[in-house]
């Protein structure tokens, strides 16, 4: 186990669940993150509930809402190493009298003390239509820092290879990087459908029960842009497991906290599967070789 998890799992005790790269507690992550030592994590990705009146979320008061994310974001910035980042993902609320959907970090922008590299677009092309605004078909991602000139950024980790001119010279030399472009601060990636209405034919591959879910495309080109592999990563509001799966993955350690016991058994149950499915793989490659190998000596002694 990670040298770091262990120091969590002295702390906070045994987890909900628990594999060699992972720790998923059912806590209230302010709680816990609170017991936890210094600059322990180097990067924390989540998307907190967003006062919305969802059934997963407590209904607060605007005002106890905006104090309740600045004391959690407080606790990620302790824990977050020099070198660390904090992607933050939050959605739009309704004020009445004052705005139909105000993006929520317009309103914390002064309570969070990280350095904001920048603001990324997520664009998933299809939901809901209206008919008095534009049909919304995004949303956001910050992505933060804890000191602005000393942050990892593994850009060659997340290039484009769609380049539309590949060959492109300039004084004789490929202008082009040879492993692709630099993506834009617009992502284009689909959405995790839930196929409804269609017996689940049109459910992504990746969905679970969760009604929120992120893709995995979305957060695994944050986690290998800005970690490398060995470090630990955190999601507070760990939902379905999304961060949890692609952190191991991409050989990271990950720990994570949700207070909903169902949303605990859905995280678990989905990277007990991907662990299954990475064991029988792994399992698999070595037989290949094996196999591959005994070919090539049984030739060489033939010969």
């Amino acid at each position: 186990m990670d040298s770091r998890l262990s120091v969590i799992r002295k702390i906070l005790g045994k987890p909900a669940f628990e594999e060699p790269r992972v720790l998923i507690y059912q806590l209230d992550a302010l709680e816990a993150m609170a017991l936890l030592p210094d600059e322990l994590v180097d990067l924390t990705v989540t998307s907190p509930p967003y006062n919305i009146g969802k059934a997963y979320e407590y209904l607060m008061p605007l005002d106890s809402y905006i104090e309740w994310t600045r004391n959690w974001i407080e606790q990620v910035y302790r824990l977050t190493a020099p070198f660390g980042a904090f992607w933050l993902n939050l959605g739009y609320i309704s004020i009445p009298g004052r705005a139909r959907a105000i993006p929520l970090p317009y309103l914390i922008w002064q309570h969070v003390p990280f350095y904001l590299v920048q603001e990324v677009v997520w664009n998933y092309g299809a939901g809901v239509s209206t008919t008095l605004a534009f049909s919304p078909r995004n949303e956001k991602f910050l992505w933060y820092v804890k000191y602005p000139k000393q942050y990892t950024f593994n850009l060659d980790s997340v290039r484009d290879p769609n380049v539309k001119y590949p060959n492109q010279k300039k004084k004789g030399k490929i202008r082009v990087n040879p492993l692709g472009k630099n993506p834009t601060d617009v992502w284009q990636i689909p959405k995790v459908t839930t196929g409804e209405g269609m017996n689940g034919r049109r459910a992504s591959v990746e969905r679970t029960a969760h009604p929120a879910q992120f893709p995995t495309a979305v957060i695994e080109r944050i986690i290998k842009a800005c970690s490398n592999r060995g470090e630990l990563v955190l999601d507070p509001f760990i939902g379905s497991g999304t961060t949890a799966e692609m952190a191991i993955a991409n050989e990271r350690a990950v720990v994570g906290f949700e207070i909903n016991d169902s949303y605990v058994n859905i995280a678990a149950e989905r990277l007990s599967k991907y662990l299954r499915k990475r064991q029988l793989q792994d399992a698999q490659g070595r037989l290949f070789d094996e196999l591959y190998n005994n070919t090539i000596s049984l030739k060489r002694s033939a010969g």
